[in-house]
This record gives structure tokens, C-alpha cells and sequence, in this order.
């Protein structure tokens, strides 16, 4: 029993979501094939966020179909069936923000795809760690012959989280950053950049493009996939957040 517990936490350590019942999400059809994960992992972690600024961004998940440390010749888990995990808790989120997501009771089952949206409005700055509470509850084989076990146990996992930082600072890190062309088509660069994070967001604050840790002070963006309308190119340094507002026609 010990050992299902351990596999039971490697098998759910990759799969960090935030889940809820008010607004939602589609999962990302790039991650339909997957055989299990989640993305953005805790490396790329969740864009920044401004102070006063409304924020969404989607967490896409695949469950794994059973619980074990190894995969079989063709790359599939073998093991102990997943018969549902269902998160019971998301601590650590900023003041004014929530998560939502794409199922109902926030339960799914091995195999399944998904995603949750987390989003709101905060006034207060700083970085935020987050911790998930879930249940996961797995078809264990307790006596041969005889049907599977439904086990359940209750994990919590860290890693993630959200930077929270001032909208529109402006000091001498952020005072050289240009976006162009505004208006913009198809391509937006920007200059003097050297930030931790850039993020593109839509009016509605829902980031749609992520960058991080850059090097080079020149950047350039494709846009040919959005529509016509009003986007923000959020930077993130040392200093803090600045938002630069462009029209995409």
C-alpha cells in the first residue's frame, strides 16, 4: 500500500490544476495526443500579473490513465487503473482572483483532457505561491482474483505560482521600451526589453503569448493568428510591470 501511495504521488506530482465552477476554459487541442501532463509545467510557471489589471490564463492537464513509475515498449503507463481525481483545494491564489474548471465537481477521470482557467483582479502586489489539495482515487488489485479496491488519498502539491506586479511602473529599466509598428498586422517588435517576463494579453486580460527570461533588447511577436482589436504586450522586470497597449488591424 505504501508503494501504490508513492506511485500515486509521482503519477500526480506533473498534474498541478486549478478547478472550479464559475467561468471556464476549452482544452488546448495540442495536447490531445499526450499521454499525460501538464502545461505550463512549474518551470515555465503561470505568466505575471499587474495590480488592478483583470488577469486569466489557462492551465491545460492530461490525467494519466493509471498509476505507475514506468512505461511499457510503446511509451503507455502500465499499472493501476486512475478512476478519478477530483480537486478539493486551491490555496495561496491573490486576493480577487478564482479558478474555474472545464467539468463539473471538478472530477475527472484517468485518460481525460482538461484545462481550468484562473483568473481576477487584485490590488495588491507581490509573488504568490500556490498549493493544490486533490483527491485521486485509485482501482488497487488487493488480492488476486478478486475485483479492484477503489483507494483514495488526498496529496498537495506546490509549485506554481503568480507574480503580481505594478501595471504601468515606470523607472529607468522600462523607459527604453518601444513597441512598433501601432497599429500593427501581422508582427509587433519591441525594443530595449531585458526583462524576466513578457506576456501578450487581450482587452479582457486573457494572456495568449509567453515569453521569459530574455536576454536580447529586441523581441518580435506574431500576431497573424488574432483577430482585429486591442492587445497589451505586459513586461515584467526587476523594477516591476509595464504595459505597453497596441491595435492589432
Amino acid at each position: 500500500m505504501i508503494m501504490k501511495k508513492q506511485l500515486l504521488f509521482i503519477a500526480f506530482s506533473g498534474l498541478l490544476g486549478f478547478f472550479s465552477e464559475a467561468q471556464s476554459c476549452t482544452p488546448g487541442a495540442n495536447f490531445v495526443d499526450s499521454t499525460y501532463g501538464v502545461w505550463p509545467d512549474t518551470v515555465q510557471n503561470f505568466p505575471p500579473a499587474a495590480a488592478n489589471v483583470a488577469y486569466s490564463t489557462d492551465l491545460n492537464f492530461t490525467v494519466p490513465a493509471t498509476v505507475t513509475a514506468e512505461l511499457d515498449a510503446s511509451g503507455n503507463f502500465v499499472g493501476s487503473p486512475i478512476q478519478s481525481f477530483t480537486v478539493t483545494g486551491v490555496q495561496g491564489l491573490p486576493a480577487g482572483y478564482n479558478y474555474a474548471c472545464n467539468v463539473a465537481n471538478c472530477t475527472y477521470n484517468g485518460g481525460n483532457n482538461g484545462c481550468a482557467n484562473v483568473y481576477g483582479t487584485t490590488a495588491t502586489t507581490g509573488t504568490y505561491p500556490i498549493t493544490i489539495d486533490v483527491d485521486a482515487t485509485v482501482l488497487v488489485t488487493l488480492i488476486p482474483g478478486l475485483p479492484p479496491t477503489p483507494v483514495t488519498q488526498s496529496v498537495s502539491f506546490s509549485g506554481y505560482k503568480i507574480i503580481v506586479g505594478n501595471a504601468g511602473l515606470i523607472s529607468s529599466s522600462f523607459d527604453a521600451i518601444s513597441v512598433y509598428p501601432n497599429p500593427a498586422q501581422d508582427v509587433i517588435t519591441l525594443t530595449g526589453v531585458l526583462a524576466k517576463d513578457i506576456t501578450l494579453s487581450n482587452i479582457n486580460g486573457q494572456v495568449l503569448l509567453g515569453l521569459k527570461e530574455l536576454a536580447q533588447s529586441e523581441v518580435t511577436m506574431d500576431l497573424s493568428s488574432f483577430d482585429r482589436g486591442i492587445y497589451f504586450v505586459n513586461v515584467l522586470g526587476s523594477d516591476g510591470m509595464v504595459s505597453k497597449k497596441f491595435i492589432k488591424e
